[in-house]
């Protein structure tokens, strides 16, 4: 009677154990990757971004740059969100955001072309000093989080 409880407890141990080791290996490790639909998703980025080109090609002038340059910045912001979905990190998600905040300069810059002299120059300084302030924010949010991931501190 003993002999078979010690086997049934060391049977209920073993079990234990091998749920443990292998939740604990499976913690570690990456989320795998389904190739097929991260390739699908980035030939999905690379459709829209033909889709919204050809509608550009109806339009003239700065009409037609600012149209381009949103088609590609949108692109360039999908594509930095695709790896950052599949390899998420801290290098990634600031990826995203200077994708999103070049985005908005480029195409703020094209609409300034819009206007002339002066108008046109005081236009370009105000949408570069936003990007600055924009690429300074980011530094500075990121940053933060390095210091705080080095430090082992969450506040």
């Amino acid at each position: 009677m003993q002999m078979k409880l010690l086997t049934v407890v060391a049977a209920v141990a073993f079990a234990f154990a091998g749920t443990a080791a292998q939740a604990q290996s499976t913690m570690g490790a990456k989320p795998s990757v389904d190739r097929a639909q991260k390739k699908a998703d980035r030939d999905k980025i690379e459709a829209d971004y033909k889709a919204a080109k050809a509608q550009c090609s109806h339009m003239q002038g700065n009409e037609k740059e600012v149209c381009e340059a949103d088609a590609k910045g949108k692109e360039n912001v999908a594509k930095a969100e695709l790896e950052n979905k599949y390899e998420p990190s801290q290098a990634h998600s600031r990826k995203v955001d200077e994708a999103k905040a070049e985005h908005q300069y480029k195409v703020t810059k094209e609409k300034c072309d819009r206007n002339k002299g002066k108008e046109e120059s005081a236009c370009e300084k105000e949408a570069k000093a936003k990007y600055e302030k924009d690429k300074a924010d980011i530094k500075a949010k990121y940053a933060s989080n390095e210091r705080r991931s080095a430090t082992g501190s969450t506040k």
